[in-house]
């Protein structure tokens, strides 16, 4: 009994020094992310705060749950994610939720250095999240009406537009079939309502984007790690996933792709898996429809972290950048080669910038799905 009543008073004394930490920790970060908005002209309201308390929460559940702590992950990285949460206010507390965090092993090496790897803090958005910053954001939007789930046995008609005026579509549920297109009614300030369509052959995209995305740093087996590929090995690699996006590309649907056993390696478990996959497809369908529909955020520092959040592809084209640049020699002719010098003598004393090169683990990305 003595025993037990040591270890209850042991887990109380750690569960009041947690809550204290995450009370001191999400404070701090409250202030600092009120400041650093206010000081590039963006207004925090008392919703912003929310949204930053409630994606603090869900990053030190993250982070308990995976055994670190706040000291693991880069705090720069760490205020970055706050600002854009509390700049779009999305709010991690929603049902459904609009955003959620992952951490990711980040490799912060510089070229031809040994491999330093860091934990960093991912934001992306989930469920009604792109719902959300139309609301908030859409230009001229007055309201995003719930959106129709159109399955392939209900009677439906697109509608048709006469002019300006627009027939609005029709549809009869039937409950049966798998959802083949998803449907948003958006009423906009002038009274016009518009009927947004986003049909599941189009998730085909996202689908090559994300295999794609997984095959980045693949080497099949041909090497240790892609940075350490030659030549030779490249050209092996680049065949490989050639062959692979091109079978996928083959097929004759988004369901043949994720049945197909030998892509199913590269493409992460919410897609392929029975209990998840449908709502995936929902979820990208949605999406596609949401990120079309443009948006005003009143405030370049909004839109900056928008365009950031959105950043998949951005991140492939900085990579593919970082590793081919610089790998031609020019020729230059002798008389600029003088000026270069005179120039460097100007500037003799200031450090070069450093060339840096970002490389991430894919192992925890499935869960971003």
């Amino acid at each position: 009994m003595a025993n037990t009543a040591v270890e209850k008073g042991t887990n109380v004394a750690l569960a009041l020094s947690f809550k204290s930490e995450v009370a001191t920790v999400t404070s701090a970060c409250v202030e600092s992310t009120r400041q650093m908005l206010e000081d590039r002209g963006v207004k925090f309201d008392e919703y912003s705060k929310q949204c930053v308390i409630s994606a603090m929460g869900s990053i030190y559940s993250l982070i308990h749950n995976q055994g670190l702590t706040p000291n693991d992950i880069n705090p720069a990285n760490l205020q970055s994610t706050l600002i854009t949460v509390a700049a779009l206010k999305l709010n991690a507390n929603a049902v459904p939720r609009e955003c959620y965090f992952q951490i990711r092993s980040v490799n912060t090496a510089k070229r031809g250095e040994k491999d330093k790897w860091e934990k960093q803090v991912e934001l992306g958005l989930e469920g009604d999240g792109n719902d959300a910053l139309v609301s908030k954001f859409g230009r001229g939007v007055k309201k995003v009406h719930p959106y129709w789930l159109v399955r392939k046995n209900d009677k439906f008609s697109y509608g048709k537009r006469v002019g300006l005026k627009v027939e609005p579509p029709t549809w009869e549920p039937s409950g049966t079939g798998e959802v083949v297109r998803v449907v948003y009614p958006i009423e906009y300030a002038d009274g016009n309502i518009e009927y947004m369509v986003g049909e599941r052959e189009g998730v085909l995209k996202n689908l090559y984007a994300h295999l794609s995305n997984n095959l980045m740093n693949e080497t099949f087996g041909i090497c240790e790690n892609r940075y350490k590929a030659t030549d030779a090995q490249k050209k092996k690699i680049i065949e490989k996933k050639q062959e692979l996006l091109a079978k996928a590309k083959g097929h004759a649907s988004l369901d043949d792709i994720l049945d197909d056993q030998e892509l199913q390696p590269y493409i992460s478990p919410a897609w392929t898996e029975p209990q998840s996959r449908e709502s995936m497809i929902i979820r990208k369908m949605r999406n596609n429809i949401m990120k079309s529909i443009p948006k005003d955020f009143g405030n370049p520092v909004a839109a900056q972290e928008y365009r950031m959040l959105d950043d998949v592809v951005y991140q492939q084209v900085t990579e593919e950048i970082e590793q081919n640049a610089n790998t031609e020699e020019f020729q230059v002719d002798d008389d600029v080669e003088k000026v270069n010098a005179g120039d460097a003598e100007k500037d003799e004393g200031s450090a070069p910038a450093e060339d840096t090169e970002k490389k991430t683990s894919n192992d925890e990305s499935w869960m971003s799905e």
